[in-house]
């Protein structure tokens, strides 16, 4: 611990290279106290004749690791308790557990009378389809953990649905109405007891979602936030045990429902709707929960500004950024998974595609869908375009999953029955010259 008005050194857990982590870093510097960012290529636990350390050493821990969107998020759960055993620390591995569990969220808060859409997850599809029927002829379905922030459907309930999607576990969801006008959520961040900001989400046309990042209108909230909303998303956060997280709230006929509630809710939104950062409040909590000082009234100075340049704490690497960014070959074994199946295929890359596309048949095949618009996808071979519906897939690539919004269509006189586009390639390197089907005799052309 720092001496008597001493600096805290603060050290922010997080593998990835996100704008939050960036601005959380940034304030608690420019609040007077010093950083690490606990990362790759600086960090280690040594047990040593009984002793333990931690290297680089720190007065406390703020918990920014992305889980949802890892293959076995229990790798970073038991990391981030590994820390927990020696530093105190702010997101727990306990709450982040089940918050970032969708339905032990809801179980959790409907146990503490907090209301939430009625739910159902069954281990078998029996089970599962079984109880469908209670929830209409439409509902929501959702993978319990979420994959990039997808893995949600609004499903038609007259046919069957799989209790998991790919390797995540599946439940149901009743649909709760919201009135007239686009579909709407309400997103809260709390920091330590106290509303930091709010805003209204508006899904984008065709959509049913409102993600910031599927192109959705927000508006900021925070000055006009009704009584209930604000009191349902501090007992939320309260009653999951998270230290800061984004609530968000739909309203329904009979008051407000917890949707979620996000251990690693993104800033840039929020900051865009409302002109104010959550970062140096979250600077602020970790400094003081080591017993060091901050003056208020720069926290909120800072919290005007969204810095989110490179920290002074990134560590130096003498890597490439091919190990921030992970390898992805011309020719790829993925697998695809829809509300009824998946299955393991080969997928071929393609930078010059803006939206991943897939064969009809294979949609079919793992109940991809349903589909939600039409979409005119540009392709070498036709100048205007076709006009192609558009479904909602979860793909797996070497254990990271991502969920996307794909085209449908024939790609029978293809070699692959899957193309990855942009949507999903941003977030890899391609190497042209490797592929999964080397061996494999091809069909000609395979022109796109």
């Amino acid at each position: 611990m720092p001496d008597d008005d001493g600096p805290v050194r603060v050290g922010v857990l997080s593998l990835h290279n996100s704008k939050e982590t960036k601005a959380i870093l940034n304030a608690i510097e420019d609040l007077g106290h010093e950083t690490e960012w606990l990362r790759r290529e600086n960090t280690a636990v040594a047990i040593k004749n009984g002793e333990v350390r931690i290297e680089p050493e720190v007065d406390v821990i703020a918990n920014r690791l992305l889980l949802s969107n890892t293959e076995e998020p229990a790798e970073g759960l038991g990391l981030a308790t590994t820390f927990n055993r020696l530093r105190p620390m702010l997101n727990q591995p306990g709450a982040v557990l089940t918050a970032i569990h969708k339905f032990a969220t809801a179980v959790t808060l409907a146990d503490w009378n907090i209301k939430v859409p009625d739910a159902l997850l069954a281990l078998s599809n029996g089970r599962l389809n079984q109880g469908r029927e209670r929830f209409g002829e439409e509902g929501v379905y959702k993978t319990a953990i979420g994959t990039h922030g997808g893995g949600t459907w609004k499903v038609d309930l007259t046919t069957p649905v799989n209790p998991k999607v790919g390797n995540r576990q599946a439940f149901l969801q009743s649909f709760v109405e919201h009135g007239e006008g686009p579909p709407r959520d309400l997103r809260v961040y709390v920091v330590d007891e106290q509303v930091i900001g709010a805003m209204n989400r508006f899904a984008p046309e065709g959509e049913w979602r409102t993600n910031v990042a599927l192109g959705g209108d927000i508006e900021d909230m925070t000055g006009e936030l009704p009584t209930e909303a604000r009191e349902t998303a501090l007992y939320a956060t309260e009653v999951i045990g998270l230290d800061y997280a984004g609530v968000d709230l739909i309203e329904g006929k009979d008051g407000w429902y917890v949707l979620e509630v996000n251990p690693t809710a993104g800033f840039k939104g929020l900051y865009q709707a409302t002109g104010h950062s959550p970062a140096p409040y979250i600077a602020r909590l970790a400094i003081e929960r080591a017993g060091g000082t901050v003056d208020d009234d720069r926290v909120r100075d800072l919290a005007a500004t969204l810095d989110d340049s490179t920290p002074s704490a990134k560590p130096p690497s003498a890597a490439t950024q091919a190990e921030d960014t992970p390898l992805i070959g011309y020719i790829e074994e993925v697998v695809v998974s829809g509300t009824s199946g998946s299955q393991t295929t080969l997928a071929k890359s393609d930078t010059g595609a803006t939206r991943t596309s897939i064969d009809t048949s294979l949609a079919a095949e793992i109940g991809a869908g349903p589909i939600k618009s039409m979409t005119r996808v540009r392709s070498g071979s036709t100048k205007g375009g076709k006009a192609r519906p558009v479904v909602d897939l979860v793909i797996g690539i070497g254990g990271r999953q991502h969920t996307v919004t794909a085209s449908v269509e024939d790609r029978s006189h293809m070699d692959y029955p899957l193309l990855l586009g942009r949507d999903i390639l941003e977030h890899y390197q391609v190497d042209v010259r490797r592929r999964a089907d080397s061996d494999r005799p091809r069909k000609e052309p395979d022109l796109e």
